[in-house]
């Protein structure tokens, strides 16, 4: 099992899949409990619902399930949203606040390291080098962070999620021209609803690798499952559904790219730092 799938592409966007894999290594899967085995906290589908939607993207996808560890949490440990309730780097609940890990069996410190070098940071080292990539070819790359979550989840937020959540840490991952990119398609989307830095501002993905002064654009996209996908087990996918949404999320990419493409996003690389 390979940890990180990568698919180079020509374009400027990198889409950037963190959660949707189901890969579990057998003696972490036999600390699970029955609740943590079920992995439903997946990003289902998430592959097959951006395949083919822009011709020439790169996509890096990482296989581990995020009940391993998290490829989209800070490798620090440190969390993104302080007072809210929320999952960690190596989660010991689900989204629900249920316990995932056979009493006993919890990760420890040791483990949690052990798991952020095998499969956090293989994930990032391939999403940094696509990064690299496709700015040294283009002078500008667009990373444009996949993500999908059930609808209504109270221990996380209040209400029933907009189907498109966009994130970009109010502002400070992109140029103001890419978030407007992305919210024009989104806000215009028939019988869709959608907020922008909402419950979800933008993962560590996000946050880490969105350097606008150097061309270096990042945007979380949080999807509501109800848009292409049954919400329960065995977590079934609608093309009937994903058929309707399918066409903005088209539509949204080709905009960054013909964004990127068109010289228009101007970061001042003079004054940009090393990583």
């Amino acid at each position: 099992m390979n940890i990180v799938e990568v698919t180079q592409g020509d374009s400027p966007i990198i889409l950037g899949q963190p959660h949707g894999g189901t890969y579990v290594p057998d003696d972490i899967f036999a600390r699970l409990n029955e609740n943590g085995q079920q992995l439903a906290d997946t990003d289902w589908h998430i592959g097959r619902l951006y395949d083919g939607l822009l011709e020439g993207a790169t996509v890096v996808a990482s296989n581990i399930h995020r009940f391993v560890i998290d490829a989209n949490r800070d490798p620090e440990g440190a969390s993104l949203y302080p007072g809210q309730n929320t999952t960690t780097l190596v989660p010991l609940t689900d989204f629900d606040g249920q316990a995932i890990w056979r009493a006993g069996l919890e990760p420890t410190p040791e483990g949690v390291a052990e798991r952020r070098a095998l499969y956090h940071a293989p994930y990032h080292a391939a999403l940094a080098a696509e990064i690299e990539r496709v700015k040294a070819r283009h002078g500008v790359a667009i990373l444009y962070d996949c993500h999908s979550i059930r609808s209504d989840i109270p221990f996380l937020f209040p209400g029933q999620l907009p189907v498109f959540s966009i994130g970009t840490n109010m502002g400070a991952t992109c140029d103001p021209a890419v978030e407007t990119a992305v919210k024009e398609v989104a806000i215009a989307a028939d019988g869709f609803e959608a907020v922008t830095n909402g419950r979800f501002k933008g993962g560590w993905t996000t946050r880490h690798y969105g350097r606008p002064v150097q061309n270096e654009h990042a945007i979380q996209m949080e999807l509501a499952q109800r848009s292409y996908m049954e919400e329960a087990a065995p977590w079934t996918y609608r093309p009937d559904r994903a058929e309707m949404l399918r066409p903005h999320l088209r539509k949204l990419l080709k905009s960054l790219n013909d964004l990127a493409l068109s010289g228009a996003l101007s970061g001042d690389l003079s004054d940009a730092q090393p990583r």
